[in-house]
């Protein structure tokens, strides 16, 4: 199985092969893989039942190396869903820390929501609010609300599809000032559009599989967009366990600095529902 800190440590590592020249690009890598897995789609498969009753999914994770070098890596995440005939609600929340030889290579912190409500059978009204902290990759704060509407394509036991679109605006701040489209900011606002889809599909009894594809074009530097498509396999091991496997992509034309623009992660774990 891989883990979040399992990553880390992973990283931690090589980055003493590699020297100090690659550290800091594999640093961020590593948070973000860590992140991504802590909150992805991959582990967050709680049930959905349209009885207003909230129920989630909880996750933790530690690990510990000594001997040569010694590090520690924690996270935590979770996820609470309610559900009726009428609207849909979700919150969720990651946090992750860790060190290596007494000095702190991850201290991530995000949290957010989203609430659905039904128009009529087919159209659907939206609002979400997502917050992020990132201290190793220099963002102070992120905050990203967001409304629009959306269209239930195929909406049955089996299988739902959704279609949606809708206006953001998203603020960063930053420890130090960040380059950004060719000058130096310690705050960045922009405005942007959200284009998406995303389906769930119950293919048996015990194995379900969901996708989603989120595009947000800048419009406020033209040609600027992110992009976050995740996809994830749950098979059943028990009433309230399943193995789950899960494929996260994440796309951003200006990173900032030496960042990548893409990050590609292929992770497999546990899941733990709570009903």
């Amino acid at each position: 199985m891989v883990t979040g800190p399992g990553i880390l440590t992973a990283c931690q590592s090589l980055n003493k092969k590699l020297g100090n020249n690659m550290t800091s690009k594999l640093s961020q890598w590593c948070v973000t893989a860590c992140a991504v897995l802590a909150s992805g789609v991959a582990g967050a498969q709680t049930t959905l039942k349209l009885d207003g009753a909230w129920r989630g999914s909880l996750g933790a994770g530690l690990s510990s190396t000594s001997g040569n070098s010694k590090a520690t890596a924690f996270n935590v995440n979770g996820e609470a869903l309610r559900q009726t005939e009428q609207d849909k609600a979700r919150i969720y929340g990651t946090a992750i820390y860790g060190k290596s030889n007494g000095v702190e290579t991850t201290n991530l912190f995000r949290a957010g929501g989203r609430y659905d409500y039904n128009l009529t059978q087919q159209i659907f009204g939206f609002g979400g609010l997502d917050a992020e902290r990132d201290k190793i990759g220099n963002l102070k704060l992120r905050l990203a609300p967001s409304v629009g509407l959306g269209y239930h394509v195929i909406k049955n036991p089996n299988t739902t599809f959704d279609v949606f679109g809708g206006v953001g605006y998203v603020r960063d701040s930053f420890y130090t000032p960040q380059l950004l489209n060719g000058s130096l900011r310690d705050t960045y606002g922009r405005a942007e559009l959200l284009l998406g889809e995303e389906s769930t599909h119950k293919l048996s009894a015990t194995t379900s599989f969901r996708q989603r594809l989120v595009v947000y074009p800048n419009l406020a530097e033209s040609g600027q967009y992110r992009a976050v498509f995740d996809a994830g396999l749950a098979v059943a091991m028990s009433s309230t366990m399943s193995l789950t496997l899960g494929l996260i992509n994440r796309y951003n034309s200006d990173p900032g600095g030496t960042l990548k623009k893409n990050d590609l992660l292929f992770v497999t774990g546990v899941n733990v529902k709570f009903e």
